[in-house]
């Protein structure tokens, strides 16, 4: 994502924020999306969502505490591979205490200066990261495919680099900004 691909405003669409990995993660999560996921509704990268639904209307707040987290949070391993069934889909779990712990003082953040109201209960609940690689199918592929991947996809140490900003477009999302972590 560019670093200021859409302009700040106050466009009331939900914004998502997302944790970017190291290329070659995003590459491999990208290639097992394609093969896995049906055409027809794969309109993203793989992804790791950290929020789904913040309010499009705070974005300019929304900007200032991802820079604010991003700025003091170094790059840190997290741990990619173990397989999530979703009944009708397949996902890679995501495991990190960091990961945890980002999005724990970033949910706290978000509830004390936007308010709990501003949140779906989808982005109140803790964290369970991962990356979808298939959805939307019959529940008998999505068991083959988790089957599949616990034998063909060893786990492997990522790094995570960036928090990025999106804005919900419908089904496709719009990137807003990247905010890359610490060096």
């Amino acid at each position: 994502m560019s670093a200021a691909a859409v302009p700040a405003g106050t466009d009331g669409r939900p914004l998502v924020v997302t944790l970017a990995l190291d290329g070659a993660s995003q590459d491999r999560l990208d290639a097992l999306r394609r093969a896995h996921f049906p055409a027809d509704r794969n309109h993203l990268p793989a992804h790791v969502t950290l929020f789904h639904a913040l309010p499009g209307a705070r974005e300019a707040r929304v900007h200032e505490l991802l820079a604010a987290e991003a700025a003091h949070v170094p790059a840190f391993e997290v741990r990619v591979g173990e397989v999530m069934r979703l009944g009708r889909g397949t996902a890679l779990r995501l495991a990190s205490r960091e990961l945890d712990g980002l999005h724990a003082r970033l949910l706290a953040r978000l509830r004390t200066e936007l308010g709990d109201e501003e949140l779906t209960a989808q982005d109140r609940h803790r964290l369970r990261a991962h990356v979808t690689v298939q959805n939307k199918v019959d529940p008998a592929a999505a068991r083959a495919l988790a089957d599949r991947l616990e034998v063909e996809v060893s786990p492997w140490s990522a790094r995570a680099a960036a928090l990025e900003l999106w804005r919900y477009d419908g089904g496709p999302w719009l990137p807003v900004r990247d905010f890359p972590l610490a060096t």
